[in-house]
């Protein structure tokens, strides 16, 4: 009987799904984020041996990765030129980009949130550019991956890292299920509890970055989203809590 859900994320800022299911199903959410994203150091970064000069277009899916390659520049005294380019995965990143630079007077372009839109965007006409992908310690591979298969000139370099949170003061035991979204996320649980078994305990898998790390850990994974059927973790959970309750 599933009664007692952690959810590795921040929790949500509105109303949001997981209500109407605690009321409908008699359960509660905690939501804990496993890791938080810090900046690498200039030193870090230094030692990837990547010179941002010798790109004409840069990568972004991400916020975190926004803030932390601008301040690199800043921290390095790298002084981006009007002309560098700048391709988003999603309009809501390209939107972030004007924390940091004049957004009408740059050459911004932003997908759907896809690997497959940000090379649509490059086309034919793009794809002449140096690219620089911007990326964390855990990336989505499915970005290079894309630009190698698409023949494009690209460099990836890490720009943020996860740091496990300390969890060791919470009852791990006592949720019935957990909803992992990144393989950091699963470092972090055995970092904290190092003899952590599954047992009973069901878990929920939210992209596929963490499905591999999952596995490799011996996790069984009770149900996985994005999908079809479940688009969100909410959904993920509500069909299963309707299938099995």
């Amino acid at each position: 009987m599933i009664k007692h859900i952690l959810v590795s994320q921040q929790p949500p800022k509105a109303a949001t799904p997981y209500e109407a299911i605690s009321e409908r199903f008699g359960v509660t959410f905690d939501f804990v984020p496993f890791f938080l994203i810090e900046p690498v150091s200039s030193r870090e970064f230094r030692a990837q041996r990547i010179n941002i000069l010798d790109y004409t277009a840069i990568v972004f899916s991400a916020r975190s990765t926004i803030d932390a390659f601008f301040h690199l520049c800043e921290e390095l005294r790298v002084k981006i030129p009007e002309t560098m380019k700048y391709f988003c995965t999603t309009e809501a990143v390209a939107m972030y980009l004007q924390k940091h630079i004049v957004y009408r007077k740059r050459k911004i372009f932003f997908g759907d949130g896809s690997a497959e839109s940000v090379i649509s965007l490059i086309g034919s006409k793009h794809k002449g550019e140096k690219f620089l992908i911007t990326t964390s310690d855990s990336p989505d591979n499915d970005i290079t991956r894309i630009f190698k298969t698409a023949g494009l000139d690209y460099t990836s370099a890490i720009f943020v890292k996860s740091v496990p949170q300390d969890l060791k003061g919470m009852d791990i035991r006592k949720y019935d299920m957990i909803v992992l979204y990144n393989k950091a996320d699963v470092k972090s649980l055995f970092e904290n509890f190092p003899d952590f078994t599954q047992g009973e305990t069901k878990f929920v898998s939210y992209g596929k970055s963490v499905v591999k790390a999952m596995n490799d850990a011996g996790l069984g994974i009770a149900i996985s989203a994005p999908s079809a059927e479940a688009p969100s973790v909410a959904r993920a959970v509500e069909l299963y809590l309707e299938q099995n309750s």
